[in-house]
């Protein structure tokens, strides 16, 4: 579908449009009366999200690249059909396809209350088939208001079970990792990744001085990210989630990544709902798995 085809079907006026970006990458952008956001159709990525009279929520490196095929730095990345290395072909891509394949925008409208909603759905290609051949037709709808609501909606379609891993890779914004600390996750057991791989429990909340990798296991918690540089706290609030993931590549490996910026990584946080690692879902034929995420900002306590 082309540009003005877009702007046709699903455009919204003074609230949705559809543009051109850097490396040709199409995006829909949202203003309405709450908040602003852009979503790349690629990934079906959500870039922005910026409640209207607060700072961004959401986390965009100023060095994210955008080219065909790449995922970008920041925003939401999707990670499906499967999260990490592939348990079975260690050739394909970490985290699964969907983050850098062509999404198809399913729906556009203007919600009663102002915010606005959005749906995409992937679409598969041979070259999607060739890497998971399950008949799981998948689709993400996003609400923009005064909260972020995003849903991962996956159905199996077939006749044959499969396992589903995946995370909204979710990149926050911070003062600075110095002046922040994740709430919600203390007692629970995660997997360590940084280093020999080594299952810990967290005792308080959770500081980040130096890399951190961690998949938290069996948690429907919500996560409250405090910070006190801006005096407010975001809320991350999910459903069809057992697992949290903490990261931050911290100095040195985000310097060789080359599109976090020398220390970018001081003004982000990843905090991914995902079914991961012991957490990962068995869908069933017939059945639909709806991974539901809301996020809201507070003032801090």
């Amino acid at each position: 579908m082309t540009l003005a085809e877009l702007n046709q079907r699903f455009g919204i006026s003074n609230h949705l449009n559809f543009t051109e970006i850097a490396g040709g990458l199409i995006a829909a952008k949202i203003h309405n009366a709450h908040a602003s956001a852009s979503i790349a159709l690629q990934g079906a990525h959500l870039m922005t999200y910026q409640p209207n009279g607060e700072e961004h929520v959401i986390w965009l490196s100023k060095y994210a690249k955008f080219a065909e095929g790449k995922s970008i730095r920041g925003g939401v990345p999707i990670c499906w059909p499967w999260f990490g290395a592939n348990a079975t072909n260690a050739k394909l891509p970490g985290h699964g396809y969907a983050r850098t394949v062509m999404w198809q925008v399913l729906e556009t409208k203007d919600l009663p209350d102002g915010a606005t909603f959005i749906s995409f759905g992937l679409v598969e290609t041979d070259a999607t088939r060739a890497q998971w051949p399950n008949q799981s037709p998948v689709k993400i709808e996003m609400t923009i208001g005064k909260t972020l609501r995003i849903e991962l909606i996956t159905h199996n379609t077939g006749k044959q079970a499969f396992v589903l891993g995946e995370a909204l890779h979710t990149y926050f914004h911070i003062s600075d990792v110095a002046q922040m600390t994740i709430r919600g996750l203390e007692g629970c057991g995660y997997l360590d990744k940084v280093g020999e791989p080594a299952s810990r429990t967290q005792k308080d909340g959770i500081v980040i001085e130096s890399e951190v990798d961690r998949i938290y296991v069996n948690t429907t918690a919500d996560c409250i990210i405090e910070d006190r540089g801006l005096k407010r706290a975001i809320r991350i609030r999910k459903q069809g989630s057992n697992s949290t993931v903490v990261w931050n590549p911290w100095t040195e490996k985000a310097d060789k990544m080359g599109d976090f910026g020398h220390e970018g990584h001081r003004g982000m946080v990843c905090v991914e709902s995902a079914n991961a690692a012991d957490n990962v879902i068995m869908v069933e034929p017939g059945e639909t798995h709806k991974l539901v995420v809301v996020y809201s900002v507070e003032a801090l306590k």
